[in-house]
């Protein structure tokens, strides 16, 4: 009969969702049920998160390119190894026992879980007990991370606009004008973006506007990427004949369920763009394309609450859009496993030295020649004008 019965861990769930973000606080218990006296050498529960990609590329031979870049690991241990080599076993009674555990998710930027063709982002709970000349004992559960750094929110939320003018040739001749607008750059899942485009046909071709709202994911390893593209929304206008003009507009829903945005990931990238087009036969589309962020629902009904952005901020407010001109608009520095935080400790200040006193010096005194405030030139008509030397007098310093 085998010592251990079961080991399970588990989690509280913060929200209806079950997701976590930076700064949030992870609470659960690891159950671990033994059926005889078990002695334990350690005894522990980490939380981890790591990123991992790998694909094959073919050729004349085959190459394997991989990468894994880890975010996040708090380690909490119920039983502890002993630290000075001798490994003191804790020897547990039969029964149920269950600890609990708690893990503060640090704030600094991380990546959103993620399941793609040739890579992941997985944060999970594990669990493991050791015991001399026998197995490790391992529970898991997986927690899904829904990453809020988002940089300059509030401007994500403010229309796109873009205007795009075309020659048609060969097959063709005239010119197509083309301005289209978009509501905003940032939506949640389940949300509907607003695309108006309006659009002057002064051609000889009909053409039919198009959006195309697609995905991008790019895997990075080896100095090597992998792109992914795929179609989220397509939605076709009515046909627009030569020589006319229309205001074409869609209503292109967001999937509820579709992966948010990753750009703080250095190995995995997901975005989102929209495409505007006019499909002309025997030519070359003309086009516009709006990158489009996918953000977590909880953010975007803030984002809406708090509205656009002032657009004159005051000059003693200059973050006012929480705009940071020295932070990358979704990057910061990461962590490899194989690196470490170092704390170096500040400069030794020097001390300060007030500045001698001076006295002030006078401020100097300005008095105008005696002429100058009754004289007026203009006004003279029949007296010759004054001498030079009486309005610049001689000065003995400028021999």
């Amino acid at each position: 009969m085998p010592a251990i019965k079961s080991l399970t861990v588990l989690y509280d769930a913060l929200n209806e969702e079950g997701t976590f973000s930076e700064g949030d606080t992870i609470r659960g218990k690891v159950t671990l049920a033994v059926e005889k006296p078990t002695a334990v050498q350690s005894f522990f529960v980490k939380v981890k998160g790591d990123a991992q990609v790998r694909w094959t590329r073919s050729g004349n031979q085959k190459h394997a390119h991989s990468a894994v870049c880890r975010y996040l690991k708090l380690k909490h241990f119920f039983i502890e190894e002993s630290s000075n080599g001798r490994r003191c076993k804790t020897v547990l009674p039969p029964g149920v026992h269950v600890y609990n555990f708690s893990f503060t998710i640090p704030s600094t930027s991380m990546p959103s879980s993620f399941n793609g063709t040739h890579g992941k982002i997985v944060y999970k709970l594990e669990a493991k007990l050791s015991r001399s000349w026998k197995f490790d004992k391992t529970a898991e559960k997986k927690i899904t991370f829904v990453s809020k750094f988002f940089p300059h929110l509030q401007c994500l939320m403010l229309k796109q606009v873009a205007v795009k003018d075309k020659e048609l040739g060969i097959f063709s001749s005239g010119k197509v004008h083309m301005e289209v607008t978009v509501d905003r750059k940032a939506y949640a899942p389940g949300e509907t973006a607003v695309v108006v485009a309006k659009i002057n046909n002064n051609s000889s071709s009909d053409m039919t506007p198009k959006v195309h709202l697609y995905q991008v994911i790019v895997y990075t390893a080896s100095g090597r990427t992998k792109h992914e593209n795929s179609t989220v929304n397509k939605m076709a206008g009515h046909n627009i004949g030569a020589h006319s003009e229309k205001e074409v507009s869609w209503a292109v829903k967001i999937p509820t369920h579709q992966k948010p945005t990753i750009k703080n990931c250095k190995i995995i990238s997901v975005e989102y763009f929209l495409k505007v087009y006019l499909d002309i036969s025997f030519a070359f589309d003309p086009e516009v394309t709006f990158p489009v962020i996918i953000i977590p629902p909880n953010l975007a009904s803030a984002s809406h609450h708090a509205g656009p952005p002032a657009m004159n901020p005051s000059p003693a407010a200059p973050m006012a859009w929480g705009f940071n001109p020295v932070m990358s608009s979704y990057d910061s520095p990461f962590l490899h496993s194989s690196s470490s935080s170092v704390l170096h400790p500040p400069l030794n200040p020097q001390p300060f030295q007030p500045p001698e006193s001076h006295p002030a010096p006078s401020t100097p005194s300005y008095d105008p020649l005696p002429f100058m405030g009754a004289t007026n030139f203009l006004s003279q008509s029949d007296e010759p004008p004054p001498a030079y030397s009486l309005i610049f007098p001689f000065s003995a310093n400028d021999e």
